[in-house]
């Protein structure tokens, strides 16, 4: 009986979720939906380009709107869970997401697309905000795999929508190609509502069930005086603005250096493919490591050797410089979002912390787009925008050094006192 008292819920919902496969196929699938919508544009953008008459600084929207609201969004999407439980608010984020890719089936100019990328974002805000916290309280002892699985679904989800969407441009409409992803993602949502684990439906009725240990909960506001919080919500925004930019301009830049649109789509997929594999294997060859910041320099180094590449040979070897970048992008996601979580034992509050990351993390992302979107329309090349991402990278790992084991428990000791 002791399990029905709820300062025990955590660990008994943790126990029976870590066993059942259902859930990590769950949280697989959910990473899927979560890119498509943003990959699947900048293979087609000079056909959208040309049918809507948007300028440079106006399709970086497509791909900035998305990212402002996954980081505003971040502590919506948290409050709505704790409010309603995760059953509901993760299954209204599915059908958001939902919406807004099935709006861009009758999208006639910019401003209707921007708006259906601004719905949709809104969506994977949300859920993006949930599941780092989700994964640490239904796999306590498996959180580098889960999470690794997590963020490979994630970037393999964006690969397929990258290299099908010239396809299904090409047979369909660009219309087409950017609204099918309403499909997975409604298909997702009918097997979450149905196969949700156990805990997930009342989480935000009950006290204590999915606040980790002690039972109480703790508002994203919280992180807000806590300076150990902003160092890592920089260091997750910053770094990860290589992948806001590339995903946004990758494909044209390569078309600007003569690739055709399935080849510039399919070099963007292959990015999204080794960002795949380093999201699952980066976090996994660290799992034993109390000290990832050796792991961290490595995504780093990978991350610079990639924008070097795309600065000063970009004809030269695109596909290793992709390689470069995406894996070094992907280990960086997961290993950064492991390394926040590691931060606080509570699941619950880590789970805070990480939305608190990710909603600063993501409005810092989305200045990478806009940038370079500026840097065009102002009569400047490529070359600037890699070599920017360049600094950045090495800037980051700078910082890494600060992410110490010994300093996780000092850094939040005030949080743990709430």
């Amino acid at each position: 009986m002791s399990d029905l008292n709820p300062a025990n819920a955590p660990r008994a919902v943790a126990r029976g979720v870590a066993a059942a496969p259902a859930a990590m196929i769950l949280l697989v699938l959910v990473g899927l939906n979560l890119r498509p919508f943003l990959t699947s544009v900048g293979p087609v953008l000079d056909i959208v380009r040309a049918d809507t008459g948007l300028d440079f600084r106006a399709v970086a929207m497509l791909t900035t709107l998305p990212f402002v609201l996954m980081g505003v969004g971040a502590g919506v999407g948290a409050g709505l869970a704790r409010r309603f439980g995760e059953k509901r608010a993760l299954g209204a984020a599915l059908l958001l997401l939902a919406a807004g890719c099935t709006s861009r089936l009758w999208a006639a100019n910019g401003a209707s697309l921007i708006t259906g990328a601004g719905i949709a974002g809104a969506g994977v805000a949300m859920i993006q905000a949930m599941m780092p916290g989700l994964a640490k309280r239904w796999f306590p002892d498996r959180l580098p795999l889960a999470m690794g699985l997590y963020s490979a679904a994630l970037v393999g989800g964006g690969a397929f929508g990258a290299v099908t969407s010239p396809w299904l441009a090409t047979h369909g409409g660009w219309h087409l190609a950017l609204a099918v992803w309403a499909v997975p993602a409604l298909g997702t949502l009918a097997l979450w509502l149905a196969n949700a684990p156990r805990g997930t439906a009342g989480i935000g009725a009950r006290a204590g069930i999915a606040t980790g240990t002690n039972g109480n909960g703790i508002a994203i506001s919280a992180f807000f005086r806590n300076p150990r919080a902003w160092q890592l919500a920089i260091y997750f925004g910053l770094a990860n603005s290589g992948y806001s930019s590339l995903v946004a301009w990758l494909p044209s830049f390569y078309r600007q250096v003569g690739m055709s649109p399935q080849a510039s789509g399919n070099l963007l997929a292959w990015m999204a493919v080794f960002q795949a594999a380093g999201a699952l294997l980066v976090p996994m060859l660290a799992r034993r490591a109390t000290d990832r910041r050796g792991a961290l320099w490595l995504t780093l180094a990978l991350q610079a050797v990639g924008f070097a590449g795309f600065a000063t040979l970009p004809s030269f070897a695109p596909w290793c410089w992709v390689a470069c970048a995406g894996v070094g992008l992907g280990g960086f996601f997961a290993l950064s979002l492991i390394v926040t979580l590691d931060h606080l034992s509570d699941a619950q509050r880590a789970g805070a912390l990480a939305a608190f990351v990710q909603g600063v993390g993501f409005l810092l992302a989305a200045t990478g787009p806009w940038l370079i979107g500026w840097l065009r329309d102002a009569g400047g090349g490529f070359a600037a925008a890699w070599s920017m991402h360049l600094a950045v990278a090495v800037a980051m790992g700078a910082l890494t050094a600060a992410f110490s084991p010994a300093s996780y428990r000092r850094s939040m000791a005030l949080i743990d006192k709430l």
